[in-house]
């Protein structure tokens, strides 16, 4: 029996129906992660679970309990929040215990495990510290240590790091993942950014429009995206309607619409012969620096390409110049 589920959940704001139906299972130690863009319904579907939001129907499940009416202090779920809030006028360490203090644990059981907790989280040299003194990536983990130190059920996280800048915010994810495989604790994250997502997650669940696009684990999800808009968000592909590459390539595919990765397309100032692979030539247009990636825009006719390849000598064509392309049909999904 899964972990977390929900059933039939739908929720509206007025007339805005922002989760239609929505049907989800979540396996205990997991990190499952919402993804979608704004306004999809990704923190919605986390403040039901929270019970920060009443749901017009359906239900909610925690280790099989209905927790749909259940007072949010009663589910026994951690959550961090895009903003710490953190108490201004509470030391670190105050901040870390207060959970505990208020499920009252005896005092030296709470100094035990917030001590514990500030050297999990790195924050031991900064325990006597306020919010005001420490940076923002110090505040993210006092406010996870904070969530943590209760040992929830459920630790949700709706979008901890998006003020935080990159470089740290690649850092805090891995020190997320650790934190959560080591407690084997079941988390939801929360992002619009498919890298963090493909980086921290067990299974990913698109969200589009208040309902579930597709579920899968982030390698299936980047290489076999099911729909237009799930090919779209996650990762780059080449998207076209199946007229438009039957035309480029000479298939007779009969789906609606075609996609393929810039990565797989390989690219030659000569005929390339290849075996089980759709041919066609176009002329280079743009080319745009990624890294140690060059990204070309060819066209084959008025149908623009793009096609990545390793940044390095041979791989530099000029504007204009007419190349050969192949992708193998095991490469192209239909969607």
């Amino acid at each position: 029996m899964s972990y977390i589920r929900f059933e039939n959940l739908n929720k509206k704001f007025g007339q805005n129906h922002v989760l239609k139906n929505i049907n989800l299972e979540i396996e205990q130690g997991q990190l499952v992660t919402l993804l979608g863009p704004s306004g999809c319904g990704k923190s919605t579907l986390l403040r039901c679970l929270a019970g920060l939001e009443t749901v017009t129907s359906g239900k909610v499940f925690l280790d099989g309990k209905d927790i749909t009416d259940v007072n949010p202090k009663d589910r026994d779920i951690g959550m961090v929040f895009q903003q710490y809030s953190l108490f201004p006028n509470m030391t670190v360490a105050q901040n870390v215990g207060f959970g505990l203090k208020m499920k009252k644990v005896p005092k030296e059981d709470i100094d035990r495990k917030v001590s514990e907790m500030l050297r999990i989280v790195g924050l031991s040299d900064k325990a006597g510290q306020y919010p005001s003194q420490l940076s923002g990536g110090q505040q993210q983990r006092a406010a996870l240590a904070r969530a943590i130190v209760t040992q929830p059920k459920v630790l949700l996280l709706d979008e901890p790091l998006s003020a935080i800048d990159a470089l740290l915010r690649h850092t805090l994810q891995i020190e997320i993942r650790r934190i959560q495989k080591d407690f084997n604790m079941t988390a939801i994250f929360v992002t619009h950014d498919q890298d963090e997502a493909m980086v921290m997650s067990d299974v990913i669940h698109l969200l589009y429009e208040g309902e579930i696009d597709q579920s899968a684990a982030p390698t299936e999800m980047y290489t076999n995206p099911r729909t237009k808009f799930a090919a779209t968000f996650i990762g780059h592909y080449n998207i076209m309607s199946a007229a438009d590459f039957n035309r480029m390539t000479g298939a007779s595919l009969e789906c609606k619409d075609v996609a393929f990765r810039p990565e797989v397309v390989e690219i030659s100032r000569k005929p390339i012969e290849a075996e089980g692979c759709y041919h066609f030539k176009g002329v280079i247009g743009d080319s745009l620096p990624h890294g140690n990636i060059l990204r070309y825009q060819v066209y084959v006719g008025n149908q623009p390409v793009d096609v990545d390849v390793l940044f390095r000598t041979s791989t530099i064509y000029n504007t204009n110049e007419e190349v050969w392309m192949v992708i193998k049909k095991e490469n192209c999904i239909e969607l």
